[in-house]
């Protein structure tokens, strides 16, 4: 919103007053994280309550007066007391994990005002603060009570819905066919072929879990129905976007229901062409597709599964040059995509549990929390970088599905060395996007001789051998991080010779020295720390400014 519009919404919202989903606080600097998260829990599960997609926390308002005071909440400039900041603090402490939308900031008439925007919570799931779950009674915090508590918990599955006034009509006879064809692969055991095509159309959707005693569903026109039926649904979109975004080609393509058939179609506008894959020393390469269909349309079907249609937002796919992010609406909706990896963990619910169970039926998805695990799997076996999940953004997850290389050495290991333990293979992954690792894990990688270098900047070792190439030999000696006692012993060699140095000077000494693995910014920061050590040491100090040091050798 721009400023006007801001202005606009607060009078709006100060002319409504409080209500279960509006709560206004003067708030000082010093007001409680603790009763923020109160807070945010309450308008959560009140904004669910009242079907309102966002509340609303306001500081700068006196409650008692009803006018903007403003407020230094958060305003000192400390770096640890920021408004983003505060974000991750509600993030650590919610359950499910969700956070603010929005945090607006507005200079009303010179005062300030603080506008937090908070999400309802997911459908069938009330918000808890620190394992406690808050609500409104009237104008008052207070726990949430057991009616409205069960609610929460039994709000009604969108996709269960029956659309009374559609009939078969409406539905698409290409995507039936697949529907049955999808559901005779998955029941072969059960069901012979020829039983399934004597059924008629009603016991059919019945069986395969999109209609309700015959009854035409959401989900049945999410899977199944015509491009013309998509209206049935309004004011919810029904709709996948692919979009082509990179330096050279811009490009897009929109695809209605049915979604059955109209993923594989989207799946059909990604450009994916083979690559070559040469590892070190060999002479054969491997080659590869960009993208796996399968592990596409598993992540493509995870976000039809997911998407949380009460957001009115579509499903969307960017095509980048080496990679391809897959965006829905909805928080993730049980515990956090890490949880999932290793394949150990089933979550309890879904948002949409009667179109998950149908998409369960036509083979596209399972419901045991396979599919993160199962894409990690195959994309290790690719020898690719592993997907990335991303939960930062408010209602929005976003998953990153690599096609091309992002380290050759990472790569490289993985080809030379096909023994490695899928939970290093996860660390590597870490390593090669400069991503933290617990400091056991780095001990037990850097024992196998899979990562060098010094926390944090670790690197992925590369597979060097005595028989490889000097070329490959010179070029894995360009990418090790030496010893700091190295470094500093260059510029006290070359303070000693030449009497003084400034930045510029140090900067063309060492940036040739430093691996090659770190970028500009890195290596500036790595000499800036040497040149401290060397200064707190006592064995240069500088004799220039701030702005324009000039270093020089301490004199004994």
């Amino acid at each position: 919103m721009t400023k006007l519009e801001l202005k606009s919404f607060l009078d709006n919202l100060i002319s409504t007053w409080e209500n279960e989903i509006i709560e206004f606080k003067q708030a000082g600097n010093d007001f409680k994280t603790d009763d923020i998260g109160k807070y945010f829990s309450a308008l959560s599960n009140e904004a669910r309550l009242e079907e309102n997609n966002t509340a609303w926390l306001v500081f700068g308002v006196n409650n008692k007066k009803r006018n903007v005071v403003g407020t230094d909440y958060r305003n000192s400039g400390n770096e640890n007391l920021t408004l983003d900041k505060l974000k991750l603090q509600i993030q650590q402490n919610t359950d499910p994990t969700i956070t603010f939308r929005h945090i607006y900031e507005l200079d009303y008439e010179g005062k300030r005002v603080i506008l937090f925007e908070i999400p309802a919570a997911p459908l069938g799931m009330p918000v808890a603060w620190k394992g406690h779950f808050y609500g409104r009674a009237g104008e008052s915090l207070s726990a949430l009570s057991i009616d409205k508590l069960d609610r929460l918990r039994n709000i009604e599955d969108w996709s269960a819905k029956v659309i009374p006034e559609a009939s078969l009509n409406d539905l698409d006879e290409s995507a039936i066919k697949v529907a049955k064809e999808a559901f005779i692969k998955k029941f072969s055991n059960r069901f012979s072929a020829e039983e399934v095509n004597a059924w008629d159309l009603n016991t059919f959707l019945d069986k395969a879990k999109l209609t309700q005693n015959g009854k035409i569903t959401r989900t049945t026109l999410l899977l199944l129905g015509k491009s013309e039926s998509a209206f049935f649904l309004s004011p919810h979109p029904a709709q996948l976007t692919w979009k082509l975004n990179t330096r050279d080609e811009n490009a897009y393509e929109h695809f209605s229901v049915p979604f059955l058939l109209n993923s594989t179609e989207l799946y059909r506008k990604i450009r994916n062409f083979q690559i070559r894959l040469l590892p070190q020393n060999s002479l054969i390469a491997k080659e590869i597709s960009k993208y796996d269909q399968k592990i596409v349309l598993e992540a493509l079907h995870n976000c039809i599964a997911h998407q949380d249609y009460l957001l009115n937002s579509r499903i969307l796919v960017t095509e980048k040059t080496d990679r391809l992010l897959f965006e829905n609406a909805g928080s993730f909706a049980e515990g956090s995509p890490t949880d999932y990896i290793d394949g150990t963990k089933t979550p309890k619910k879904y948002r949409n549990a009667f179109l998950a169970q149908a998409m369960v039926q036509l083979n596209m998805i399972d419901t045991m929390g396979y599919g993160i695990y199962e894409m990690h799997q195959k994309q290790a076996k690719r020898y690719l970088p592993l997907p990335d999940y991303d939960v930062s953004q408010h209602n929005t997850v976003q998953l990153t599905l690599y096609g091309d290389v992002v380290n050759e050495a990472y790569t490289t290991r993985l080809i030379m060395n096909t023994d490695i333990l899928f939970s290093d293979i996860c660390a590597l992954d870490r390593v090669q996007k400069k991503l933290p690792i617990d400091n056991n894990v780095a001990k037990q990688l850097r024992k196998q001789g899979f990562i060098e270098g010094r926390k944090p900047n670790y690197i992925v070792s590369a597979v060097v051998q005595k028989s490889y190439p000097i070329t490959d030999k010179v070029k894995y000696i360009h990418t090790k991080v030496q010893d700091s006692d190295f470094y500093k012993k260059l510029i006290v060699d070359y303070l000693t010779q030449f009497e003084q140095a400034d930045r510029t000077t140090i900067n063309e000494l060492l940036s040739s020295k430093l691996s090659d693995d770190l970028d500009v910014i890195q290596k500036d920061k790595k000499i800036a720390n040497l040149l401290t050590k060397l200064r707190r040491e006592k064995v240069i100090e500088n004799v220039g400014t701030r702005t324009k040091p000039i270093w020089k050798l301490v004199k004994v």
